[in-house]
């Protein structure tokens, strides 16, 4: 082999490597800096089970993440004033995650163990993509929908086979887990 052929094949496998250390630290940046954690504001728990969950977990650090502040919930429907009497939060009552809040502002939240989840859940009957809850325009309603998993949604006591309209005060029971839909 030339002199000129190992030189170029020395710069290219050394481009290479750099790539790889360059791609290594964006994702390691992004698992870092990527999400941006909020506390949320220490109040009593109502409608606990009594699970005896520490709400100090380091996933609950990453479901508040996923949360917006509740003080002023933004759920907006199409025509972009806030029906009276609307849903504007979602609530985890049992679980790992009990106690916290999600606020609706008008976008699709997934439930799943799959990082990319709006909620992450960290329990073993959950599956990566489980569910999902979107606003419906026309009906102006909450609905959920299971998203083929392999242990089923529940909607109080009846597993979901189709999208289903969300009542507030309904639980979505996803394993462990207890979601509840409030005003």
């Amino acid at each position: 082999m030339s002199e000129l052929t190992l030189t170029v094949m020395r710069l290219g496998f050394l481009a290479v490597l750099w790539l790889f250390v360059i791609v290594a630290v964006q994702v390691i940046r992004s698992d870092l800096f990527g999400t941006k954690v909020t506390q949320r504001a220490a109040a009593p728990r109502r409608g606990s089970s009594g699970n005896g969950a520490n709400p100090n977990t380091a996933r609950q650090a990453t479901a508040a993440a996923a949360t917006a502040p509740t003080q002023r919930p933004q759920a907006q429907p199409q025509g972009g004033r806030q029906r009276r009497g609307a849903p504007t939060h979602l609530v985890i009552t049992q679980g790992s995650l009990a106690g916290t809040t999600v606020a609706l502002q008008g976008q699709t939240i997934t439930l799943g163990r799959a990082h990319d989840s709006t909620i992450v859940l960290d329990d073993d009957y959950a599956s990566s993509r489980h569910a999902r809850i979107y606003p419906d325009q026309s009906a102006g309603a909450w609905v959920v929908e299971d998203l083929n998993s392999t242990n089923g949604t529940y909607l109080d006591s009846m597993r979901l086979t189709s999208p289903t309209p969300l009542q507030p005060g309904s639980a979505v029971r996803i394993g462990r887990t207890v979601i509840e839909l409030r005003k």
